[in-house]
């Protein structure tokens, strides 16, 4: 009898164990980006992606403010343009911001680093200073389905092994 509630017991918090698992994995798996789960979508064009994925995290100075939602072909000049999802949290990007693809480590992970260029303050700028310094009339946050325009590739290894031997055969 003893023996009987022994097991059930150990059943019991291996089923438990088991279950904690499953929502540690799931909760992972599912990396929200922002606490109220509100996006919208910025695009990129690039000149080559290297093994950048869909929900590669996408980070300013190490935190994370959205993921990739989206990685196609331009059907006019054959350049991959990304779709970035950004949360809410973070809507204050101006046109001025630039997007680099870089890679965690030497041989990691690739992720998007937002460079937010000048920050568009609503509260308590003095939108005239920012005018004369950047003699532009309105300084405009980016909005749902822009385009940021400035843009790094990402760097490729292999090319630049490459170019390195290439460089010392010639010499």
């Amino acid at each position: 009898m003893v023996s009987r509630k022994i097991e059930i017991l150990v059943g019991f918090f291996v089923s438990l164990g088991i279950l904690a698992l499953i929502m540690l994995a799931l909760n992972v798996a599912n990396a929200g980006i922002g606490a109220n789960g509100e996006t919208y979508i910025l695009k990129a064009k690039f000149e080559n992606i290297g093994s950048l994925k869909i929900r590669s995290p996408i980070k300013v100075g190490g935190v994370v403010v959205g993921r990739v939602a989206k990685i196609a072909l331009d059907k006019n000049d054959y350049l991959p343009v990304v779709d970035m999802e950004i949360s809410t949290d973070y809507s204050h990007f101006s046109e001025t911001t630039a997007v680099n693809i870089l890679t965690s480590g030497i041989l990691g992970e690739q992720y998007l680093g937002l460079n937010p260029g000048v920050l568009v303050n609503n509260a308590g700028t003095d939108d005239d200073e920012l005018n004369d310094l950047f003699g532009q009339e309105e300084l405009k946050l980016l909005a749902d389905g822009d385009f940021i325009t400035d843009t790094k590739s990402a760097l490729v290894l292999e090319e630049l092994i490459g170019q390195f031997l290439f460089n010392q055969g010639g010499e």
